[in-house]
């Protein structure tokens, strides 16, 4: 049986067709078909902020928050679960509806939902060095042995997307879960990417905002394990 997994341009013309970009606040939807590649990220949200891309948002708590927090940093969210993608836009509608957000103040104008595969996203529609920060939080361990070739730290084109598209001027990849061995896995696997090294200080600027998982797991007694990566200058 095959240790890693086999991602193909076969593969993702099966599962990647539906691949859809969601504007939060005007509610529109794009194929990601019909954007240009890589994408300008300063033509498409109009500005020239920092791009930050949390892969596997779930329920899309932190991604809410921190949008919110960081109105001068844009957010693309990627997940491949349709049932999570619909379950983050309506949180972000109930938040708009409960609080009485102006849609025309810009609150929440620096999000993208991506609705597609990261890896797929990464390697076709993110340009070298252009993002500030990846979240990954969380992800799924596929605990079983028979399915840990999915574990998409062992995908070596995601790796390798990671380190490229990453600034070199501080981009950092963040990094959170609770499954040890999973943990030391992605450790391992990143002591290999020689464009990343680890910090010393593994607290993420925006420690407090806990995901769903997160608050799951810490009130099961679970331990939280978490790293954070640096982009070398050269």
């Amino acid at each position: 049986m095959r240790e890693n997994p086999d991602y193909n341009d076969i593969y993702y013309q099966n599962t990647t067709t539906y691949s859809q970009m969601i504007d939060i606040v005007t509610e529109r939807v794009v194929s990601l078909s019909e954007l240009v590649v890589p994408i300008d990220w300063e033509a498409f949200f109009g500005n020239a902020h920092p791009v930050e891309i949390e892969v596997g948002f779930g329920k899309g708590r932190f991604l809410l928050e921190a949008s919110r927090r960081h109105p001068q940093v844009n957010y693309i969210g990627i997940e491949r679960a349709r049932k999570y993608v619909e379950l983050t836009r309506e949180r972000f509608a109930k938040y708009i509806r409960h609080f009485g957000v102006d849609k025309a103040s810009g609150t929440f104008s620096n999000v993208r939902l991506v609705w597609t595969e990261a890896n797929y996203f990464l390697t076709r529609y993110v340009p070298v060095a252009s993002v500030q920060a990846y979240h990954i939080y969380f992800p799924d361990p596929w605990p079983k042995k028979r399915q840990r070739k999915r574990r998409i730290f062992r995908n070596q084109d995601f790796l390798s997307a990671l380190a490229n598209t990453l600034k070199l001027d501080g981009g950092r990849l963040y990094i959170a879960t609770d499954y040890k061995e999973y943990f030391s896995e992605i450790q391992e696997r990143l002591s290999q990417v020689s464009a990343l090294r680890p910090l010393g200080k593994n607290l993420g600027p925006d420690r407090d905002i806990t995901t769903n998982f997160e608050m799951k797991y810490t009130l099961e007694g679970r331990k939280i394990y978490r790293a954070v990566y640096e982009k070398l200058a050269s």
